[in-house]
């Protein structure tokens, strides 16, 4: 048996193009620069199109014959041609029934290929609108987002003013302190544990009526560091 050929889903990479965009010539300068843009009139799939065309092309642009007067109501052309696109539909029934071989059938045929041209042409020209519709939702939807993550702050920093001003409002003066509330928590629970320490060596506190507190704790530090 031979040797199995690797197979693949999608169609191999056009190498005429893909060989002149090796790395050293991309790293040299040498791989062919991209198409310029089109300036001028061009084809895709046998229609022509200019760059200059407006997005939605009038049927009179395209070499079609236009069904619906220049200022109309979209809403009901669409009501007519749905019901127009329906009775043809039926009378190409009773074509393909009765006399399948005339020339009825081709122009039933017409007349359907033009009725839909002109429904899809109808729907084309909501596009821009639906674009718009779509991008007003779209902002809407961070605005309203925006505007509940703003009132989400306030409410915090609403709090956070509250347990501030409330913080404050519990502490007295400081000149009506004694000089022993000066000392912070930390400080006071350091001094507590010295007094335990001390106490269970049976030693006792030196006494010093005089001294200030602050200092004192300041000596005890001092000691229990050296």
């Amino acid at each position: 048996m031979g040797e199995r050929t690797a197979s693949s889903s999608l169609p191999l990479p056009p190498m005429q193009y893909v060989k002149h965009y090796t790395d050293e010539n991309i790293l040299r300068g040498r791989a062919p620069s991209p198409p310029k843009p089109i300036t001028d009139a061009y084809k895709m799939f046998d229609a022509p199109f200019h760059p200059d065309d407006p997005i939605i092309r009038p049927l009179e642009s395209q070499g079609i014959r236009r069904l619906h007067p220049q200022s109309y109501d979209p809403k009901r052309e669409l009501k007519k041609l749905n019901h127009s696109i329906l009775v043809n539909f039926i009378d190409m029934i009773d074509v393909l029934i009765k006399c399948p071989d005339t020339s009825r059938r081709e122009e039933k045929k017409d007349d359907l290929n033009l009725l839909f041209v002109h429904m899809h042409h109808l729907i084309n020209e909501f596009r821009p609108h639906q674009a718009r519709e779509t991008l007003r939702v779209m902002l809407e939807v961070q605005k309203k987002q925006r505007l509940e993550t703003a009132e989400r702050f306030e409410k915090q920093l609403e709090k956070v003013a509250e347990m501030l001003k409330a913080t404050t409002d519990s502490l007295p003066p400081d000149n009506q302190l004694p000089v022993e509330q000066l000392l912070d928590s930390t400080s006071r629970m350091i001094w507590n544990a010295r007094e335990a320490k001390n106490a269970q060596e049976g030693r006792e506190m030196p006494e010093t009526p005089q001294c200030d507190p602050r200092d004192r704790l300041m000596c005890e530090l001092v000691d229990n560091n050296m």
